[in-house]
């Protein structure tokens, strides 16, 4: 800082004018105890600030895995205890083990089955949404297989029926549903057939041992490996849902328990 002249010295400049050069301004610095500021409260300040700027965003089970683990983690709880160790469903009627299944039952399961995936493969097709032409050709096609175990039923002299309230029903809601919702569409869209891939396939080979002499149905076989067929279309429903809101994907998830009521209706034709 400029030094400043005392009083003293000013009354003798009026008697004889001197100039004098002023030094270069020195930083000085004000050394205080430590104690003097409340360190504590400055740095509750701080976090407190930055912790509601900076608020964690909220996590869904399965998130971190991708937008399918969050479908799957919200459908294993539709299932029964006895059916996954994350049911949380109280069970519904005969456990499987003690189910009867008829030949007439059966059929009328698998023609509901036929349409239902019918349509879904028509809707893929079709591609009311762009989106939608992701999943054509991805190997986990039904409709085909159906249909060559359906002509086999015939050889055999049964009676192939048409298809019945919950196919017709269920079909003509996943068309709807396809020109409207396409997030909801897909939730039923992984559903059908993971689910198949996974539960429907236990359920085949039981009832085979019951009324088809051990027989498996080509509805029950794919080309390929089906682990990698199920995890190309995992990949592509991740990559499709990372263009959805939070707002969309929780939408999709909310489609999750109708899903499980239209194919329920179709499974229990088995013991119609």
């Amino acid at each position: 800082m400029a030094s400043i002249t005392p009083i003293s010295q000013t009354q003798s400049l009026f008697k004889k004018p001197q100039f004098s050069v002023l030094k270069k301004p020195e930083a000085h610095f004000l050394s205080l105890p430590i104690s003097s500021f409340p360190l504590k409260k400055v740095r509750m300040v701080v976090v407190a600030a930055t912790t509601a700027a900076e608020k964690p965003k909220k996590r869904y089970p399965g998130e971190a895995k991708g937008f399918v683990e969050e479908m799957r983690f919200v459908a294993m709880k539709l299932h029964t205890r006895d059916q996954a160790k994350e049911g949380e469903k109280e069970p519904q009627g005969q456990p499987m083990a003690k189910w009867e299944p008829s030949i007439d039952g059966y059929l009328k399961f698998l023609v509901d089955s036929k349409l239902v995936y019918d349509t879904l493969e028509r809707i893929v097709e079709k591609a009311a949404f762009p989106d939608y032409a992701e999943f054509r050709n991805t190997g986990l096609e039904r409709a085909e297989a159906l249909a060559k175990d359906l002509e086999w039923f015939k050889q055999q002299g049964h009676a192939i029926p048409e298809p019945s309230s919950p196919g017709v029903s269920y079909a003509q809601y996943l068309e709807e549903l396809s020109e409207n919702d396409p997030q909801a569409f897909i939730c039923h869209f992984y559903n059908t057939y993971f689910a198949h891939s996974a539960g429907g396939r236990m359920i085949g080979r039981k009832v085979a041992e019951k009324i088809l002499n051990g027989k498996e149905l080509e509805f029950y076989k794919w080309d390929g490996d089906l682990s990698q067929l199920l995890q190309n279309v995992r990949d592509k429903l991740n990559r499709v849902a990372e263009s959805w809101t939070r707002e969309e994907k929780d939408h999709c998830l909310e489609e999750t328990e109708k899903s499980f009521k239209f194919s329920g209706e179709i499974l229990r034709l088995i013991l119609s």
